[in-house]
């Protein structure tokens, strides 16, 4: 029996036969219409008219507020274009069974004692100079040194280069004081985050605790955040960028976890 259950999120009606192939659980996210063939957000308890706001965290507010977790061991979480693997030093996946041969079916003995599993970092001080240029260059001028020093290029100064000036300190004060000073020394310290808003959770006990730490936050952060002024994807995802700076400072403070690739392979490149 594996010990693994994956949810496969997409947009695309036309990925169903593909997901199912891979051995995934099928989640259909967004305004098209899915058949009952998929898992959606739009049922019973649900937040699913703030998609383009929350993105996949509408269907992981779904998960959790209708406790739609049966599965008694590790719980995971990809995207259509975005699939866990075991080692980045695999071949391309020039078709479907490619992509199966490769993609994580069981979390590997190794990680027994471990309780989540996380993306391998995203170094942001490692962006071409002209990108932090472009989208920050009155930051930097005011901070020159920023110009030389990479490790002053953190967490902090990339969300307010992509994402408003000051928003992320903005939010940090809306969460609980057990974790507002320790997520506010990770975002102005640490140069790197794991994206995507990918993780797996070695049970729904560990996974519901995130869900209670993180979405009582960011209803806070609406209130000062709203919707309606929400222009560009880089403010209109707020909600999900948030979540993806908090879930890398999250599972590595309260869990003991592990780090995996992910392999970037669109399945439309497949139908």
């Amino acid at each position: 029996m594996k010990n693994l259950q994956i949810f496969c999120l997409t947009l695309n009606p036309k990925h169903l036969s593909t997901i199912i192939k891979l051995g995934y659980m099928p989640v259909g996210l967004g305004d098209q219409k899915f058949s009952n063939d998929w898992l959606q957000d739009k049922t019973e308890n649900n937040i699913a008219y703030k998609n383009k706001n929350y993105g996949e965290y509408t269907f992981h507010y779904w998960l959790w507020k209708n406790d739609k977790i049966n599965f008694q061991d590790w719980i995971g979480f990809c995207q259509y274009r975005k699939f866990w693997v075991n080692s980045p030093k695999h071949s391309e996946a020039k078709n479907i069974e490619d992509l199966n041969r490769i993609i994580l079916k069981e979390v590997p003995k190794d990680y027994e004692e471990k309780e989540s599993i996380i993306g391998e970092p995203f170094f942001i001080n490692q962006f071409r100079f002209s990108k932090f240029i472009k989208h920050n260059l009155k930051t930097m001028l005011i901070n020159p040194s920023l110009f030389f020093d990479k490790n002053k290029r953190t967490v902090k100064f990339h969300f307010d280069m992509m994402h408003g000036h000051g928003n992320l300190d903005k939010a940090i004060q809306l969460l609980p004081k057990s974790d507002r000073a320790d997520f506010k020394e990770f975002v102005n310290t640490e140069v790197s985050f794991n994206p995507h808003n990918m993780f797996l959770c070695k049970n729904k006990k560990i996974l519901f605790a995130y869900y209670e730490s993180l979405f009582p936050w960011l209803e806070e952060c609406e209130k000062v955040f709203g919707f309606k002024n929400l222009k560009g994807f880089g403010l209109e995802r707020i909600y999900g960028f948030l979540a993806e700076r908090y879930s890398s400072y999250w599972f590595k403070r309260y869990t003991k976890f592990a780090l995996l690739p992910i392999y970037f392979k669109d399945v439309s490149d497949f139908l």
